[in-house]
């Protein structure tokens, strides 16, 4: 499950042992066709990382103070700091080996 985050607080993800915050909005096209694959990755690696889903519409500052000038754009938060960021859409296996990978540092 992906948890919405609003009001420009992200605590929740940064006490999260491994989060992804996906920074999109619902006008942009490659955002909708992205959070069905974050979806299903969600339930995947259910009990292994936490997402989250950040409308920049909605929470411009949390975007602003996390240097989002593109959407989608992915946080990967490991231990409550910026492990990975990827900017544009991936299909669910370029996705699935990003996170890995993120988790792995």
């Amino acid at each position: 499950m992906v948890k919405k985050i609003q009001n420009n607080n992200m605590d929740e993800a940064l006490q999260a042992k491994a989060a992804v915050v996906d920074f999109s909005a619902v006008w942009c096209g490659p955002c909708q066709m992205l959070a069905p694959v974050l979806e299903e990755l969600a339930d995947d690696l259910d009990g292994e990382v936490a997402f989250y889903n950040a409308d920049t519409d909605e929470n411009t500052q949390l975007a602003i103070a996390n240097g989002i000038t593109n959407i989608p754009a992915l946080l990967f938060l490991k231990d409550g700091k910026v492990a990975g960021k990827n900017v544009g859409f991936m299909p669910k296996p370029e996705l699935e080996a990003w996170v890995k990978g993120c988790m792995e540092q």
